[in-house]
């Protein structure tokens, strides 16, 4: 959340909007999750009380890393090694962040048509949107298609 939204400080764990998760398919772990959480976002759940990042990840993995520019680079990287799923950070293709995990290392990535309100985790939206321009970047073939088929916004993939 950027500073000019006043949902920042208050706490770092949100909940993805559940329709972003279902235009994408089913996916099998979340190592990343609210321990509280209305909905599901995988068939399996880490929360902080696991230590999603000390955690094995397997199948096809969501994430939706805390915003928070100190821990997100480390969730990146861990989802850039695991090289299946899609993961959803604000779209600061200036970062190294991104330049180390995204450009060069994904299959597609889609920037979401407008800017999402993500939702706290009793399940009530915030009144807020993200504040930021919002990615989603696919890591597979399989999931660069299912950004290609969700409509959730502009898809670009890198050619060879």
């Amino acid at each position: 959340m950027k500073a000019h939204q006043k949902t920042v400080g208050a706490n770092d764990e949100w909940l993805t909007p559940p329709h972003i998760v279902e235009a994408l398919g089913p996916f099998d772990l979340d190592p990343c999750a609210p321990v509280q959480r209305p909905w599901d976002t995988a068939a399996h759940h880490y929360t902080i009380k696991d230590d999603g990042l000390s955690k094995e990840w397997f199948g096809r993995v969501w994430l939706n890393p805390p915003f928070n520019r100190y821990q997100r680079p480390m969730w990146m990287r861990r989802m850039a090694d695991h090289g299946n799923g899609v993961m959803l950070v604000p779209a600061a293709a200036e970062t190294a962040a991104f330049h180390e995990s995204v450009f060069g290392v994904a299959s597609a990535v889609c920037f979401m048509r407008g800017r999402p309100h993500f939702h706290y985790v009793s399940g009530e939206q915030a009144s807020a949107n993200s504040g930021c321009t919002i990615a989603l970047v696919a890591y597979g073939q399989q999931n660069a298609a299912a950004l290609r088929s969700s409509g959730l916004g502009v898809v670009l993939t890198e050619t060879p």
